[in-house]
């Protein structure tokens, strides 16, 4: 199969695309963001710089990713979000990057990101967790 892409979305010309993927309308996928094989992006989804999608990465609308993190103390710093493999992230839910180089922001592969939920800056998730309608986990 090849990539499917909405002619309303915006992808960054450094970004880089894995195989077999869709992107929605109106989604945006930003500069050095890294987009794994077989990933569905769904309609008005945002995924930020410098953001990674493991393969097999599944998006509802409206999710943020990879954002700036909501801390004062953020300067502008090249920091990541990576999503794992097989994770689902569904409406509305965030993801922030990192307020420091070298601190990551993670989810791991398989987890299930419900509506709503939020990951803020430096959270860890593991591998296989769910997170509820409107869980936050702070920074």
């Amino acid at each position: 199969m090849a990539n499917t892409i909405h002619p309303t979305a915006i992808i960054d010309p450094s970004a880089r695309l894995g195989a077999n993927i869709s992107i929605g309308p109106h989604s945006v996928i930003g500069p050095d963001c890294v987009i794994g094989d077989g990933c569905e992006i769904g309609s008005s989804v945002a995924i930020h710089k410098w953001t990674e999608l493991g393969a097999g990465v599944k998006v509802w609308h409206g999710a943020s990713l990879g954002g700036d993190p909501q801390d004062l103390k953020y300067k502008g710093a090249k920091t990541r979000a990576l999503i794992g493999d097989n994770t689902v992230i569904r409406e509305f839910a965030t993801v922030n990057r990192s307020t420091g180089e070298g601190h990551d922001t993670v989810v791991g592969k398989d987890c299930f990101i419900m509506a709503y939920a939020h990951v803020a800056h430096e959270c860890v998730v593991g591998d296989h967790v769910i997170l509820a309608n409107s869980a936050s986990l702070a920074g």
